[in-house]
């Protein structure tokens, strides 16, 4: 058996959800008529506490929605360098909108509100016109770190008083409302628009919603079409993604033991730092120290054990539903052997 702790978008869909995509009513959602699709973007929007959601395809074309309705070609939008819809999203903020993007260096993430601040050009022909703030929310190449509803609130407020819009990434949004004990709704309240992603570690086979106001959303339902998100019968999708959206977040915080769990055995092992106490929700960063990252990975993989490379001296680690206890001990045993290994040669 392979323990993959690749990404929680491994996950594969739970008997229920098989049975319900089976069984889901369905209708041409591109006209509006898919019975199973409206029911998942009403129960997402009254989760994420926003007037509507629309179901989409990813949390990438979520995002590039989103940046896409709310930027004029020649906009800036603000993230941090590392967000994913800069980095991992093949270039479509240029490729799709023709927007600039602006980044800050921020350690956990996160910027501060004064770093906002300084990053919004004064209104002059000569630059581009800042519009966007994204955020990440939790931050994926941060080691899925969170920021609190109290530092949500502070960032969305300082942009909206410097005339920005605000859109968060919330592809991992139930694990950090899990991580602080919050509601979704609560990280989200005072940001423009807001992603959840339903195939990470909530479980779903694919989708993501994008939600906001009712204007917004009108246009980023014309955008989808335009981006080639209609996607007909889609309610056999949205029907794993109603389970997902109701039992996924119940599963949690055992991912989030487990994670803690796996970054203190591997803290001990030579060549390994990562810090335990860093890791807020479901993924663990390790920088490698005299050690080649894919040696160490073609080694796991040899094991039974699946990881990814992350950067140039890190690997990363992320559990999910399908991670159990057993798979923990199975990627300590196999990173240990690796460690004595590489001692004895």
């Amino acid at each position: 058996m392979m323990h993959d702790f690749r990404s929680d978008t491994m996950t594969r869909p739970t008997s229920s959800m098989r049975a319900a995509m089976a069984a889901a009513e369905v209708g041409d959602d591109v006209w509006g008529e898919d019975p199973t699709v409206r029911a998942l973007e009403e129960a997402g929007a009254a989760e994420l506490g926003k007037e509507v959601a629309v179901f989409t395809p990813s949390g990438t074309m979520a995002n590039q929605i989103a940046i896409h309705v709310h930027c004029r070609p020649g906009d800036e939008l603000i993230c941090e360098q590392r967000s994913h819809v800069y980095y991992y999203e093949g270039g479509s903020i240029a490729r799709l909108s023709g927007t600039q993007v602006r980044l800050l260096d921020c350690k956990d993430g996160f910027p501060t509100a004064a770093q906002i601040f300084g990053a919004v050009r004064v209104d002059n022909v000569h630059f581009p016109r800042s519009r966007l703030l994204v955020l990440e929310n939790t931050h994926n190449l941060a080691g899925g770190r969170i920021a609190s509803v109290e530092l949500m609130c502070e960032l969305a407020d300082a942009a909206h008083k410097l005339g920005l819009l605000v859109h968060v990434d919330g592809a991992r949004l139930a694990n950090a409302a899990v991580a602080l004990g919050c509601k979704m709704r609560d990280l989200v309240a005072a940001v423009d628009t807001t992603t959840l992603c339903l195939s990470k570690g909530l479980g779903a086979p694919v989708g993501s919603l994008l939600a906001g106001p009712a204007p917004f959303l009108a246009e980023a339902r014309r955008a989808r079409k335009a981006f080639g998100g209609g996607m007909r019968q889609a309610g056999i999708l949205a029907a794993a993604g109603l389970i997902a959206l109701r039992e996924g977040p119940l599963l949690l915080a055992d991912d989030h033991r487990r994670a803690r769990e796996l970054a203190t055995g591997l803290a001990v092992l030579p060549g390994f730092r990562v810090m335990p106490e860093l890791v807020d929700t479901n993924i663990v960063m390790v920088d490698l120290v005299g050690i080649e990252p894919k040696s160490l990975l073609a080694f796991l993989r040899d094991g039974a054990v699946l990881a990814a490379e992350a950067g140039p001296n890190r690997v990363r680690f992320v559990t999910h539903r399908d991670v159990s206890d057993l798979a923990v001990r199975a990627c300590l045993k196999a990173a240990a052997e690796f460690c004595a290994r590489a001692a004895n040669l």
